[in-house]
């Protein structure tokens, strides 16, 4: 591993003994910002099974919605405002805060007694927790170049995939031994932790400038945010897309939107500068990724539910046959990053990785109820496969396409549009598969069937199973009926993807970092060698502006 300019300094005086130092401190640091990752991106769905249970005891199922919604909101809103107070002020100090803040909401939410409480407590923790994946991408670019970033990415993209299924099994057996609150307390130890490693071993040069706040753009922000996750939550559940509840909520999220940019516009400090658009490979980047997303949550959002039904598994092994998707993501993700660390190549990743995910959709749309279970899960292996080629290094494109001052920033907005995307392809793949079904349903259902929106809604396995024979085979042919074409149709979006990344410039990754201490003295003067390593010609990023 390549010295930084605190290692570098201190091999002067002690050749010896200060690469493992530095060594030592990197590994530390980085298991706590993987720490931080996973108590983030667990939050986001350790819930979902858990959730009957809490709303039946807390008697909210009225309420039910924001548990998740709370989330979700507070942690997309919160992701450019960190990633622009860490560019600004430092990054140790506001990640030391993001996680103070989620600690303080999982202790609201673990001693939570009704329903309120529980939401304001998960929305404490979205404060926090969007600030916890956006700095711990951010705090790597502080400490590590970029060439040799990729490998750390790598595994963060893994930790990514992990926490996605292991959220849903976390809720499902803390709800079923040890009680629902241990998905709140758990992150305690955790997160205590993390902060330990950040405060101990965590050396950041502290910034000094002056903060304007950007009022106006925070504000417009969050009112479309939150229309968009309304409109994304609700649409086609709690109410009719073309309802005068969902109309106005997009009529709402699409002058909050334009105001967001007349504002970002006209602020001095914007939370998402309008130039970061001037950068071809961010524009097209974040494009990818929001495909990437699409299909991710697409995917896993209706995957246990189809297992469940068609191949007549319970809730807890549907979460474990998704484990070859997962395994298929870290083998990808983590190989990628050692190759793009050791080669400096890295353009062809994503657009195989696209490719890989286009072959994983087409099989899967051919999934009938009679194909045997290896097969099936061979194809969830294909799809893990083609997200983990690319899912990291599309963030590492961005990273190194512009300055590490402006890295935190960068990140930050590529992940904003990736989690804003995510919520509008889950939610149209939702509605897509859900009046397919009804649809199925009511069209093959014999006389004197259960059909119709209630009874759909209230399908369950062990439903399921209580009905005759061939009720039984119409509603598993229905399911399976309704959701593969729906695969089919991501295909389309893939190739978009895949087309736009063709024309993303494969610049060099900086094999040294632009800003001066990292892991030793943060008031340490910059390393001769490192500063004219960092403005070599062939080092620096000449893509941002390039037409």
């Amino acid at each position: 591993m390549p010295a930084t300019a605190g290692s570098a300094s201190a091999a002067a005086a002690a050749p010896t003994a200060a690469p493992p130092a530095g060594g030592r401190r990197i590994g530390a640091v980085f298991a706590g910002l993987l720490v931080a990752m996973l108590l983030a991106s667990l939050d986001q769905t350790i819930f979902s099974t858990a959730l009957p249970t809490i709303v039946g005891e807390l008697n909210g199922v009225d309420h039910m919605l924001w548990v998740t919604t709370a989330y979700l909101v507070a942690a997309t809103i919160m992701m450019p405002i960190y990633g622009k107070l860490g560019d600004l002020l430092g990054r140790k100090t506001i990640f030391l805060a993001a996680l103070s803040v989620f600690l303080v909401g999982s202790i609201v939410g673990g001693l939570a007694s009704d329903m309120t409480w529980l939401i304001i407590g998960r929305a404490i923790q979205g404060l926090g927790g969007g600030g916890l994946m956006i700095l711990s991408q951010a705090i790597i670019a502080d400490v590590v170049p970029v060439r040799e970033r990729s490998k750390y990415m790598g595994i963060m993209g893994a930790v990514f995939g992990i926490s996605s299924i292991a959220g849903p099994l976390l809720g499902g057996w803390f709800t079923e031994s040890i009680g629902w609150r241990w998905a709140f307390w758990i992150n305690i130890p955790l997160g205590l932790a993390a902060i330990v490693c950040a405060a101990v071993f965590l050396k950041l040069p502290r910034h000094h400038a002056k903060v304007r706040l950007d009022v106006w753009g925070i504000l417009t922000m969050a009112v479309a945010v939150t229309s968009i996750i309304l409109i994304t939550s609700w649409g086609g559940t709690e109410y009719a897309w073309d309802s005068s509840t969902i109309v106005t909520l997009v009529v709402v999220a699409v002058i909050a939107a334009a105001a967001f940019v007349l504002a970002e516009y006209r602020a001095a400090e914007p939370i998402i500068p309008l130039s970061l658009f001037k950068s071809r490979n961010f524009v097209l980047a974040t494009v990818a990724g929001l495909v990437i997303g699409v299909a991710m949550f697409g995917a896993l959002a209706y995957l246990p539910t189809y297992l469940q039904m068609v191949t007549g598994v319970n809730a807890t092994e549907s979460g474990l046959l998704m484990l070859p998707m997962v395994v298929g993501l870290m083998l990808s993700s983590i190989t990628m990053g050692q190759l793009a660390s050791r080669t400096g190549r890295y353009k062809w990743m994503p657009i195989a990785g696209m490719v890989v995910v286009a072959t994983a959709l087409l099989l899967m749309s051919t999934l009938t109820v009679a194909t045997s279970l290896p097969v099936l899960l061979g194809y969830l292996f294909l799809l893990g496969l083609g997200i983990g080629l690319g899912m990291q290094i599309l963030v590492l494109i961005v990273q190194n396409s512009f300055p590490d001052s402006q890295v935190g920033t960068a990140t930050a907005s590529n992940n904003f549009f990736r989690e804003i995307g995510a919520s509008l392809g889950g939610a149209v793949v939702g509605s897509l598969f859900t009046s397919r079904l009804t649809d199925l349903l009511t069209d093959r259902m014999p006389a004197g069937g259960a059909t119709g929106t209630l009874e759909t809604n209230s399908l369950s396995p062990a439903a399921l199973d209580a009905l005759p024979d061939a009720v039984q085979d119409v509603i598993v042919g229905a399911y399976n009926d309704a959701l593969t074409p729906v695969f089919l149709m991501l295909v389309p979006l893939i190739v978009v993807g895949l087309i736009v990344l063709l024309f993303v410039k494969e610049v060099p990754l900086r094999a040294s970092l632009e800003q001066g201490a990292s892991l030793g003295d943060a008031n340490q003067k910059k390393d001769p060698a490192l500063v004219a390593a960092g403005s070599s010609s062939t080092d620096r990023p000449r893509e941002q502006g390039t037409p």
